[in-house]
């Protein structure tokens, strides 16, 4: 298919490039023996293309809203790999669609402070019932501890959330531990990464 969206168009994060070589390096740990991730929230595709094309075992599914679709196919379409596939509509308060292969891993990034507490509910339900036994969930993104902002910037950051959607804000590590455990989800790791973030690796034994 002709690309007809020069990359230099299309929605950039820079976010998405500063934190995708140190993701990565734990990425390329967890998921050594993956062979499906379903990434929620692709959003503008760094992230996917980026980590398909260092992790040629598995496969990379991309998926986000509807209205995100179209910009997201459009950075796809300039990475031609054969590990990437076309990104495909989910809404975490939806019924998640079926997917031909077992899912053995969830990604995600920048997502849940975004969703309403609800939407974070329907996250964890949609992983317990998508992800295969034994899988793994990675969840990237600021947490407070103990009810505790990490930094005065997170802080402001969930003041400038609540003034963009007031169901949004950084959630507590304590409560996102109890709903992966009711689906299953043991937090294995909990990695301190750049600008006040974390990687949260949940297993499924």
């Amino acid at each position: 298919m002709q690309n007809t969206i020069p990359l230099a168009q299309l929605p950039f994060s820079q976010a998405c490039e500063n934190n995708k070589h140190v993701i990565l390096t734990h990425l390329v740990q967890w998921l050594s023996h993956t062979t499906q991730v379903l990434e929620i929230g692709s959003g503008t595709g760094q992230h996917c293309v980026f980590f398909a094309e260092h992790l040629t075992h598995l496969r990379w599914q991309p998926s986000d809203q509807p209205h995100y679709l179209d910009n997201l196919q459009a950075r796809l379409q300039h990475y031609p790999l054969n590990n990437l596939a076309d990104g495909i509509e989910l809404d975490v308060s939806q019924s998640w669609p079926k997917l031909v292969a077992a899912i053995d891993a969830i990604y995600t990034a920048n997502t849940l402070h975004i969703m309403s507490c609800e939407l974070v509910e329907a996250f964890f339900v949609g992983c317990g019932k998508t992800l295969a036994p034994k899988g793994c969930v990675a969840i990237y993104g600021p947490f407070n501890y103990s009810g505790e902002f990490t930094s005065d910037s997170n802080a402001q950051f969930d003041v400038w959330l609540k003034q963009q959607h007031p169901l949004s804000g950084i959630r507590d590590i304590e409560w996102i531990t109890t709903l992966a455990k009711q689906q299953g989800l043991i937090l294995t790791e909990d990695v301190a990464m750049p600008a006040n973030n974390r990687l949260l690796y949940f297993t499924r034994t």
